[in-house]
């Protein structure tokens, strides 16, 4: 016998089901921007362009994919932003 908790919980899988696959398939196309993205930039760091991977880099890599990711090499080729930090040592 079927009791009306069984028939509740099914109805709540079958939701939370339902909403997981919308968030899959909605956030599926800023997982693949990021990875592209800092394959980019790992390749620019291969070819002497170094840039400081944040989380800030990683929102415009995911939003911008491979243009964001030019961008923020340009950036820090420039100097403007995104450059690594360096840790060398500063007489007084």
């Amino acid at each position: 016998m079927v009791t009306g908790l069984e028939v509740a919980v099914l109805a709540a899988v079958v939701v939370l089901l339902l909403g997981s696959y919308r968030v899959i398939h909605t956030v599926r196309p800023f997982i693949v921007n990021a990875v592209v993205g800092l394959v980019a930039l790992i390749l620019a760091s291969v070819f002497g362009f170094g840039v400081e991977i944040t989380p800030i880099v990683l929102l415009i890599v995911a939003i911008g994919g491979v243009p964001g990711a030019v961008l923020v090499v340009l950036l820090a080729y420039l100097g403007i932003a995104f450059t690594p930090i360096s840790l060398a040592f500063v007489p007084v």
